[in-house]
């Protein structure tokens, strides 16, 4: 299975971010849900996670990674240099999480919230799971 990226749908941040990955992550492995989607919430239940997280999530391998442990992750499978930031993977999540927090907690005032999410073009399209 691939890897997947949950994300907020109405989040600014969040749909710049899956942007980002789209044009950054060459072979195309990574596939995108809204965390409010019904696909989303299915992993996320699936996965344990609780519903209403304040964090992208990860799921790789069967594992669902949130929070920086997620961003990192995502990072492993972007172009060069952008993955060399997942050397932070090194440094404990406790410390990581605060600065990640800090972001997560502030992402609608600082970056603003959609009534919409973008339309993907037909070939990002593939890469969407159906909600």
């Amino acid at each position: 299975m691939k890897p997947i990226v949950l994300f907020d749908g109405y989040c600014n941040f969040c749909n710049q971010s899956v942007q980002f990955i789209l044009r950054r992550n060459a072979l195309e492995e990574i596939t995108f849900a809204s965390l409010q989607g019904h696909t989303g919430k299915r992993l996320l239940k699936k996965h344990g996670v609780q519903d209403g997280i304040d964090s992208v999530v990860f799921i790789e391998n069967g594992k669902a990674y949130t929070e920086s442990s997620a961003a990192l992750r995502i990072a492993c499978y972007l172009s060069y240099p952008y993955k060399i930031v997942s050397i932070f993977l090194i440094v404990p999540p406790p410390i990581r999480n605060g600065m990640y927090r800090i972001i997560a907690k502030n992402r609608y005032k600082w970056f603003g919230k959609k009534e919409v999410c973008r339309i993907p073009t037909t070939k990002e399209r593939a890469r969407f799971l159906d909600d």
